[in-house]
């Protein structure tokens, strides 16, 4: 069916070359207009003309759209007022088609009511063999009758009316008492047409166009019916190589309809699986202009692919375009709402973009050089987060921030780089006050004392050292300074308690009570100065930088205290065991 009205609109082009839409409603008002019955193959063929132009004007303006600077999924064709004229036309046109239609059908009952009537009359004749001959011309008028008569409801059984028609034909024409001559003659005319039937039955085995075959032999069948009969001993053969013409023709144009439909499947099974593939599409992954292009490449090339696709089968052909283009609807519906969203975030990162320029630039001649770094770092990092911007903004937004930071930066390294210089050599200054250390652990105490506290102060005098050499060197130091003061520390208590205890006969047993207890007014005071430690090391925290060293110090400094207050325990418990000594001897 396809094939017929492609060649009707082909023809119909090149009789009329310059074809236009106007003219091709002018033509379908004249139908309308027409008393004739409409030609369905001709509607079809103008009005399949009619949408190339109205297709051709369309893209021709979603070209202009999109060269002008629109996007493809946003054009929307204007109002074609020619169509809905057309439209208009073409109901009338149908209305008129089905009157015609309905009009025919009470034609087609009626000339079956007709030929049943003739197959009556026609028995009724055959049953009165006396009056054959003068019911020859009634017979005749019967024959001419039913020729007249052509069309026929669809669903009427054409071969079993035939028969029973032929069965009455054949028998009339057997008692039928005609001069021998007379019959020979109408049975050698029968012959010749129905051979003329038969070898243009044959030679429509070699028609290319199957459908037209076809339809031409039913059209030789209808004469073959009502042609009359031929001589006994011909009827069969005669009917024999017509049947056989007419199976040939008949599977070509069974085959070819089989063809068809197995096109028509497969063009099925193909649309299928393109609308499963738009189907499976996770649009909700499309997060950004490049996963949005990238997937409406492969939807334009899905769509390009579709048009290269027969028609499906006739039942399902509109259902799997529905579909397909349901799917089509849905991914730029869901493109452009993509689209009108970014538009709207861009236009909120823009203004937070200019908001993080402006705070750059007001921090680029700060001399404060640790805030502002730390702070350059938080606006660089929120600067990443915000999301993207208009192309031809970008650019511009970004050279403004990063100038600005880089500004700073520069300016701070060249402070900071002679800075740097400066805690090197103080770290090589600390570190000879460290070997200095090392060499006094073991001189005299009067020495090393003093020694330390000359160091010591030569060691607060240095500045800052590399942050990353801060701890370890401070460890260094300060383990060495407790070492050597602790050194010290016993070297003295012992010297006091043993000098106590070698003049107890000069000075008594008061000296040692005496001694005794100023080690326990020094041992209550450590005691509670551990205990204020112990109390404030739970408000420290090691979160910052800063917590960390203050935590270190106050935890050395107790375990110090520590090891002082168990020195000094030592140191009261052998006194008191002198005293007690002393008290027994008296």
């Amino acid at each position: 069916m396809t094939d017929t009205h492609a060649t009707l609109s082909e023809k119909l082009e090149e009789s009329t070359p310059k074809l236009t839409k106007e003219s091709i409603v002018e033509r379908l008002e004249q139908i309308a207009s027409s008393e004739e019955i409409p030609q369905r193959t001709e509607i079809d063929a103008l009005k399949q003309s009619f949408y190339k132009l109205h297709n051709a004007e369309v893209e021709a303006a979603r070209g202009e759209f999109v060269a002008s600077g629109g996007k493809e999924e946003e054009f929307t064709p204007l109002t074609d007022s020619l169509e809905e004229v057309m439209k208009r036309t073409l109901n009338v046109i149908k209305e008129r088609r089905s009157e015609a239609n309905a009009e025919l059908e009470k034609e087609k009952e009626m000339n079956l009511q007709i030929k049943l009537s003739i197959i009556e009359e026609l028995k009724e004749l055959i049953e009165s063999p006396d009056d054959a001959n003068k019911n020859y011309v009634e017979f005749k008028k019967l024959q001419q009758q039913w020729n007249d008569t052509k069309l026929l409801p669809a669903n009427t059984s054409l071969t079993e009316l035939w028969k029973n028609y032929q069965v009455c034909v054949e028998k009339f024409y057997d008692l039928l008492k005609l001069n021998n001559e007379f019959r020979e003659y109408d049975f050698k005319k029968n012959y010749e047409i129905k051979t003329r039937l038969c070898e243009a039955a044959e030679k429509l085995a070699e028609e290319n166009d199957v459908v037209s075959a076809f339809h031409q032999l039913q059209n030789l069948h209808q004469e073959f019916r009502e042609t009359g009969p031929v001589s006994k001993e011909l009827r069969e053969g005669i009917w024999a190589r017509f049947k056989a013409a007419s199976t040939v023709v008949n599977r070509r144009h069974q085959q070819h309809f089989e063809a068809l439909r197995e096109s028509e499947q497969t063009n099925l099974m193909q649309k299928t699986v393109i609308c499963e593939i738009m189907e499976s599409f996770d649009l909700s992954q499309l997060k950004s202009y490049v996963d949005w292009d990238n997937k409406t490449k492969e939807v334009i090339a899905l769509q390009a692919k579709w048009k290269t696709i027969g028609f499906a089968p006739q039942k399902m052909n509109v259902k799997i375009f529905e579909r397909f283009r349901k799917s089509c609807d849905e991914f730029f519906q869901a493109k452009a709402a993509f689209f009108k969203a970014q538009r709207e975030s861009a236009s909120e990162n823009l203004e937070k973009k200019r908001l993080l320029c402006e705070k750059a630039e007001a921090l680029k001649d700060s001399t404060d050089w640790k805030v502002a770094s730390e702070t350059l770092m938080k606006l660089q990092k929120e600067w990443k987060e915000i999301g993207p911007v208009a192309r031809k903004q970008s650019d511009i937004l970004w050279k403004r921030f990063i100038e600005a930071c880089d500004y700073f930066f520069k300016e701070k390294n060249k402070v900071t780089s002679s800075q740097r210089m400066e805690e090197k050599e103080n770290l090589s200054k600390k570190r000879e006050v460290i070997e200095r250390l090392q060499q006094i652990k073991e001189a005299a105490d009067d020495e090393a004392a003093k020694a330390i506290r000359e160091l010591t102060k030569a060691w607060n005098e240095i500045g800052h050292v590399p942050f990353k050499d801060k701890d370890k060197i401070y460890k260094q130091y300060r383990a060495l300074v407790d070492e050597i003061y602790d050194r010290i520390n016993k070297s003295n208590s012992g010297k006091r308690i043993r000098t106590a205890i070698a003049n107890v006969q000069e000075t008594g047993v008061q000296a040692l009570i005496k001694e005794r207890e100023k080690l326990l007014r020094a041992y209550e005071n450590m005691k509670a100065e551990l205990q204020t430690y112990e109390n404030n090391i739970g408000f420290l925290t090691a979160a910052s930088k800063k917590g960390s060293s203050l935590l270190s110090e106050v935890n050395r400094k107790v375990e110090k205290l520590k090891a002082d207050i168990l020195q000094t325990k030592q140191s009261i418990d052998s006194l008191t065991e002198e005293v007690n000594n002393h008290s027994e001897e008296k």
